[in-house]
Formats: C-alpha cells, structure tokens, sequence
C-alpha cells in the first residue's frame, strides 16, 4: 500500500481554496480535499507581523502522488511562498486508506 499523507495548506478566500480543491481531485493529485471554516492566521511575513483571513484546506494523497499535488499547488496557489505541509498517515481505516491511494493511482486506459 502507497503512503497516505495529510496535506495542509491555506487560501486567501473560499473561491480559491475550491477551484484548487477541484483541480486537484479532477487530475488525481488529492482523493478527498477538506474545505475548512475561514480562520485568522497572524504570521511575520518580509519582517512585519501580518494578520489575514485565510480558508485551510486539508488534503488527503500519497507519497507517489505528492510531487503532482506540490506541483499543481505551486502553480495555482495565488500566494507567493504557500504553505505546504505534508504530514504521513501513521494509522487509519484500511479501507479508507486503501482508497486514498487507488484515487490518487493514475488511470488505466480502456
């Protein structure tokens, strides 16, 4: 079975965080994309302290996927420097896990 990881990441607003969210499930980067309640981070950003609203998003996909998902993250993710965070799975459902990986498998032509 191929490594399940959490991926976090944050948005500047609901729009961006669900047209990122799409995208990543519609070119099997991610399984499943969590769409979080808006939050406020407060963060140091160029030597200042910052304060914005932000949308997390939390996203389940493997080790063999992730260089996909960080790519299409990099690319759509209007922030300059995005957080991307990848946390391994240690334990979960089987079942679950098992279908993290075959959504994030690439498809077989028929």
């Amino acid at each position: 079975m191929n490594e399940v990881l959490l991926v976090i990441t944050n948005l500047p607003d609901r729009a961006a965080a669900e047209r990122i969210a799409e995208t990543l499930v519609t070119e099997r980067a991610a399984a499943c994309v969590n769409i979080m309640a808006e939050c406020t981070s407060i963060y140091r950003w160029q030597g200042k302290i910052e304060q914005a609203s932000e949308v997390p998003l939390l996203i389940k996909t493997t080790r063999a996927a992730y260089p996909q998902l960080e790519s299409a993250l990099r690319k759509l993710h209007p922030y300059e420097v995005p957080e991307i965070i990848a946390l391994p799975v240690n334990a979960g459902l089987p079942e679950y896990l098992n279908w993290v990986a075959q959504e994030t498998a690439p498809k077989k032509e028929s």
